[in-house]
């Protein structure tokens, strides 16, 4: 399965490559995405992404996981996450959610099993 390629991101909006729904905060992976819902982890700006958060994207097949911190990088990511994701044999890349996508859909246009979960507002 290939990574689907991020199609359009604006302020709280975007859009996957191939699916209907437009994400306000997105989880791709090999084959898929569907919308990050914070509630379901309980994830905040402060302390950020947890490792419940990223699991289901490393249980999917990513080896190499982009993390969006926002357009003005206000979501935070503990050492914890990275060092959860590191232990799993997972490349780490975290940036500004624009740069994020730019830098996913490259690795995904290579062939790379790349996934991501990315903020699209602050």
């Amino acid at each position: 399965m290939s990574s689907p390629e991020i199609a359009s991101l604006s302020w709280g909006r975007m859009t996957v490559k191939g699916c209907s729904t437009t994400y306000k905060d997105c989880k791709v992976w090999p084959g898929g995405s569907r919308t990050w819902d914070w509630r379901e982890t309980g994830t905040d700006h402060v302390p950020g992404v947890q490792p419940a958060d990223v699991e289901e994207v490393v249980r999917k097949g990513a080896e190499t996981l982009v993390i969006g911190r926002g357009m003005s990088e206000a979501l935070q990511v503990p050492s914890s996450t990275v060092d959860y994701l590191k232990s799993h044999g997972i490349d780490v890349l975290v940036l500004q959610t624009e740069k994020a996508v730019k830098e996913y859909n490259a690795l995904a246009s290579k062939g790379a099993k790349v996934g991501g979960v990315f903020h699209s507002t602050c």
